[in-house]
């Protein structure tokens, strides 16, 4: 059964660095796309972070742009969102996602698989 499972949110002070973790179970990310989404309290979930798997290049959309980056270790299935420079407005819990086969979208429907989500506070 293929699972997602993010890790590594926390509390950090802005300003601060975080890394979380996207465990992707029974599947193979050479053949996967795998988004990285935020849903603030009260906001609707929109996507921050997308590889691609034609090239492998990732694509990061507003205001994350220059301050995440993305990695992946494809042998262990694992995916990593690098978060530095945090606000407080990137406080949101933070949920990675899949599709086989699929392209970048910045529509959570076009996402099959779904983790639970880790939570993100950046706050003083």
């Amino acid at each position: 059964q293929l699972r997602l499972v993010e890790s590594g949110g926390g509390l950090v002070q802005p300003g601060g660095s975080l890394v979380l973790s996207c465990s992707a179970s029974n599947l193979r990310l050479q053949d996967t796309i795998i988004s990285w989404f935020r849903q603030a309290p009260g906001k609707g979930r929109e996507v921050v972070a997308c590889t691609r798997i034609t090239d492998g290049r990732t694509d990061y959309y507003g205001s994350v742009k220059g301050r995440f980056a993305t990695s992946r270790d494809n042998a262990q299935s694992m995916a990593y969102l690098h978060m530095n420079n945090l606000k407080p407005e990137d406080t949101a819990v933070y949920y990675c996602a899949a599709e086989v086969y699929g392209s970048c979208s910045e529509s959570s429907e076009e996402y099959e698989f779904w983790g639970k989500g880790t939570l993100v506070t950046v706050s003083s």
